[in-house]
Parts: structure tokens; sequence; C-alpha cells
């Protein structure tokens, strides 16, 4: 094979490429406004359960709700429990993946994440479970168009209604129905604290029957809720920056 031909095929492979990214920013575009009514980690999630269900018409228990219709509860909870400098990175907190990485190191197994809000909605809305280099490249290219585009506040409207919350579980509206039996508007402090410290492995854990461990979590959670402070803080997130490419 002539260097030349191996030139085209690489041309070849870097414009697929370029227009698979193109795709992706087309769709985070179209998402600005439009609600994704489904997103790759619920697609491949409903396809396990119904691989599990054969004989059953298996549907996920999701429903949207636009972001007043959310406690602020859980959205404090979130914040200071998944992604604390949430307003003020731009998709990656640094200290917060070097702190990641080195607790990691010293298990010897990955036991912290390190991702963001934005980076974990990178994922959830186009990559699989996965935990290869090519994922983790990819979903940092998606989390670089996600902060371009969207303000704070949408990207945090998504991720609250797209979360996992329990197997097949999707979304913070399905999530107080099913572990509470509350509206998402309705949800108190203590239940939005425990639905916070589930993640990331709401299949394992339940928000509804709290194990010690997720009590003991969801307790330090709403210490660290008093910290952000009270309306103040949604304020901020409310009144945002503007994405730098906002259309």
């Amino acid at each position: 094979m002539t260097w030349r031909r191996l030139g085209r095929i690489a041309l070849a492979l870097l414009a697929l490429l370029l227009v698979y990214q193109l795709w992706l920013f087309g769709w985070i575009v179209y998402w600005k406004w439009n609600n994704p009514a489904m997103t790759s980690f619920m697609s491949e999630q409903q396809a396990r359960l119904a691989s599990q269900h054969p004989d059953d018409e298996f549907e996920l228990k999701h429903q949207w709700v636009a972001y007043p219709a959310i406690s602020p509860q859980l959205k404090r909870a979130l914040v200071a429990s998944e992604d604390a400098k949430f307003l003020q990175h731009e998709g990656f907190d640094w200290e917060g993946i070097q702190t990641a990485w080195e607790k990691n190191l010293a298990k010897g197994r990955i036991v912290a994440g390190g991702s963001t809000i934005s980076q974990q909605l990178a994922k959830n809305l186009f990559l699989s479970s996965q935990r290869t280099p090519w994922r983790k490249a990819e979903e940092a290219v998606i989390t670089v168009m996600l902060e371009a585009v969207m303000d704070k506040r949408r990207i945090f409207e998504i991720y609250l209604n797209v979360i996992e919350w329990g197997d097949g579980v999707f979304g913070a509206e399905a999530a107080a129905q099913h572990h509470f039996g509350v509206s998402a508007a309705r949800l108190s402090r203590q239940q939005a604290s425990q639905l916070a410290a589930v993640l990331p492995n709401p299949r394992n854990w339940s928000a509804g029957r709290p194990s010690a461990y997720v009590s003991t979590r969801a307790a330090w959670i709403r210490q660290q809720m008093r910290q952000l402070g009270g309306d103040s803080y949604l304020d901020t997130l409310n009144n945002s920056r503007q994405a730098p490419w906002a259309l």
C-alpha cells in the first residue's frame, strides 16, 4: 500500500469523523430549544430490560417536566453532591478530576469519577455506558459543544430530566413518583438528598428505602446544600451566563 493511498484513507476517515461531529453538534443546537424524547443511555437500558422481559411490552418510566416544576431542593442537592463548581467551570472541573485520579490510584480501582454535570449529560445523551478511551475523548468533545451552545440552566434542565434514578426510571418526575409518590415539584429536602445520594449507582441503591450508606451520604449532602446557600444560589443559576455561541 502506497503512502498516497494511506493518505487518502486517512483523509476519508477524518472526513467521516468531521461529519459525525457535525451531526452531534446539530442535535445539541436542536435540543437548545426542544426536549430530548430519548437519550442513547435510555435506549441502551430499554433494550437491556426488554431482553430480560421478552414477553412483556416494556416501557421506561419517564416524564419530562419544565425546570420551574422541579423542586429547588433537588437542584441544590444534585449540585452539592455531583458538581459543586457547576456555575464556575466551563464543562470540566480540573481540580475534581485530579482528586478523583488520586483516589482511584490510591485504591487501585475506580472509586471516584470526577465528571461534571455537563460531562454526565454528554455521556447520557449520545454515548454508551462502556468505559473506553474513545468514549472519554468523545465525551470531552460533546461537553465542549454543550457548554458552547447552551446556558447552564438549559444544561441542568435536560440533566434533571434524563438522569437515571432506578431500573428503568429516568428523570426527576418519574423518580419522585417512583420512590416517594409525589411530584418532582413537591420533593422535600430529605427526599431530594436521598435521590442525590444514590448516584451514580441508582440500580444498586434505593432512594425510597435507603440503606445506612445512603442515609449517611444523604446527611452529608444536606450539609453541603447549606453551604451552597438558599434561593440566592438558584437565582445565580437562573441568571447564569449565556453560552458563547448562543443562537
